[in-house]
């Protein structure tokens, strides 16, 4: 069954049984959704679940997305979060049709403020945050009106056009909306919905010095884009009866906000807070350390958008938050690099094997790239009378079913012929360094005559051949399944561990014209993409994923 025909089978997810009742009952003739990123930091796995979801349902059902930065806190927001967000989004393979930003907006924004004010549901409050918090009540008590909550209509407007103008400094006056302070939802109680900021911001530069909150600027922004269907995390639901007021007051296009439950990843933080601390303090070696959960880090790690799509597809959304385990998101990027890795040989901890009834000079073996993929082709690898194999590839006390090398022993060379083992050298200390073997020259691969059968295959490295890299093996960032509810400081549970790095590995010399953009599974080891630290003097490669799931919890928290 194809994949197509699978993803058509799984049943309808709450979101889109309500665009198909909505396209049903004519309410709307197409949807538009969008994807809304504050730029103030790189985007994580919990927005590309976001991201395949807007411009997923967009997709499916014949409308079209809009990418717009929530620009409405100029001190935390660069442009290089935007540029950062921007390539995200294309690299997953998604296209917005609109790109725009809360500040194109920021005229029409200070004219709905006006807007409420002249409706006396808006007053510019001169009371500091500290008060206005305390004024706010509990869940179960009453907040209290503010001492400004009664100005008129004429000085709310003259106070809120001095704000515009820069005549106030900072933190002194802000503009609240008029609601209840005794509702039961306290974010409905009068609400802030501008301050003061003298801060230049990436866009406008200094024409402003007041702006909207969020709460103000979202529902409003969806509006004046026509946004069908604002699809936002469960943190939002309190948020939606203030959305939902703010355009009933104003007047404006009814963009409705629906919630689904974040996906939390086993292993790792999702806090943007969280994970700029593991920055900022150096823990990592930047937001895009392939340890991290960034998808600009999973993108330098070697992950596929296909495979980031898919367990995104996989995982679903629903309405409850949950912690979603990452050997989830480990077996659809193995299964992914499964197709399209092109397969070599690479020698971490190498043992020297000289053939000795070989005839010293090179030969070139031939071998298939990728069994997964019939039309991949092969490659030519060249032998000789000196290679390498992994030290752990012998044993000179093997035990019964070590079907690898070992004194008398014989094993097939990948792609090439079967050996036997004839003596072990060792050095003074008596360490082994070096393996004489003979070949059998009627056991080539692909044209045996030899009619000898062998349990155990090597890869291997011809010596004189090999090309050099580092290679960088990752593991989980976090000791723990959920290191944001554990006790404590969360860094307390980094994994010491994560990363390890193997300085010098022997590889087949086609290696040397690896591409940035290709993955390889080098056999045995694991699937791997060359990193961007590589350079003329050196390939360094990072481990994407094993080739199974093969890591445990550590035993130990501390």
């Amino acid at each position: 069954m194809s994949e197509e025909v699978k993803k058509e089978e799984r049943s309808l997810n709450f979101l889109e049984e309500i665009i198909e009742e909505d396209l049903k009952n004519g309410r709307y003739k197409s949807i538009v959704t969008r994807f809304p990123p504050e730029p103030n930091g790189y985007l994580h796995m919990g927005h590309a679940t976001s991201i395949c979801l807007n411009f997923g349902l967009s997709k499916k059902y014949g409308g079209y997305t809009n990418l717009r930065f929530d620009d409405t806190n100029p001190t935390t927001e660069e442009i290089e979060y935007v540029e950062s967000i921007k390539d995200d989004i294309r690299w997953l393979g998604f296209e917005w049709k609109n790109e725009h930003y809360a500040s194109d907006y920021f005229d029409q924004l200070y004219e709905y403020a006006v807007t409420l004010i002249k409706k006396g549901l808006a007053y510019v409050d001169d009371s500091t945050s500290e008060e206005i918090a305390a004024m706010k009540g509990t869940p179960t008590e009453p907040g209290k009106n503010s001492p400004y909550r009664d100005r008129s209509v004429e000085e709310n407007l003259n106070l809120f056009e001095r704000m515009k103008s820069g005549e106030f400094p900072d933190g002194t006056h802000t503009l609240r909306a008029k609601i209840d302070m005794a509702h039961t939802n306290m974010l409905m109680r009068d609400p802030v919905l501008y301050r003061i900021k003298h801060a230049h911001h990436h866009q406008t530069g200094d024409k402003w010095c007041i702006y909207p909150m969020y709460d103000f600027a979202h529902g409003q922004s969806d509006s004046i884009e026509q946004v069908t269907h604002s699809i936002c995390t469960l943190e939002f639901v309190p948020h939606r009866e203030l959305y939902d007021w703010l355009i009933e007051k104003l007047e404006i296009y009814p963009s409705h906000q629906y919630e689904f439950a974040r996906r939390n990843l086993s292993y790792t933080v999702m806090s943007k807070r969280k994970l700029l601390q593991l920055v900022t303090e150096r823990h990592v070696a930047g937001w895009d350390d392939p340890r991290m959960p960034t998808i600009s880090a999973m993108r330098r790690r070697g992950y596929t958008p296909d495979s980031i799509r898919e367990f995104c597809d996989r995982v679903g959304i629903a309405k409850r938050e949950n912690l979603t385990d990452v050997g989830l998101l480990e077996f659809c990027v193995r299964e992914h690099l499964n197709k399209i890795a092109l397969r070599r040989m690479v020698v971490f901890d190498p043992l020297k094997v000289v053939i000795t009834n070989y005839t010293a000079g090179e030969e070139t073996v031939v071998s298939e790239n990728n069994p997964e993929d019939p039309d991949g082709g092969s490659r030519e690898i060249p032998f000789s009378n000196e290679l390498y194999i992994e030290r752990e590839d012998f044993m000179e006390n093997p035990p019964k079913k070590f079907f690898r090398l070992a004194p008398g022993k014989m094993v097939r060379l990948k792609s090439a012929y079967i050996v036997q083992c004839n003596e072990v050298i060792k050095d003074m200390e008596g360490n082994i360094t070096e393996l004489r073997c003979t070949y059998i020259p009627e056991s080539r691969s692909h044209n045996d005559t030899s009619g000898i059968n062998v349990k155990g295959t090597l890869h291997w490295v011809s010596v004189k051949h090999a090309a050099t890299a580092e290679v960088r093996l990752y593991d989980r960032l976090f000791k723990v399944e959920d290191p944001g509810s554990e006790e404590g400081d969360f860094k307390d549970y980094i994994n010491p561990e994560s990363l390890q790095v193997v300085k010098a590995v022997y590889a087949e010399p086609s290696l040397k014209s690896a591409k940035f953009d290709e993955r390889y599974q080098f056999l045995r080891k694991g699937y791997f993409t060359l990193d961007k630290d590589s350079s003329a003097s050196g390939m360094v490669f990072n481990r994407t994923v094993t080739l199974k799931d093969s890591w445990k919890p550590l035993a130990s928290k501390g």
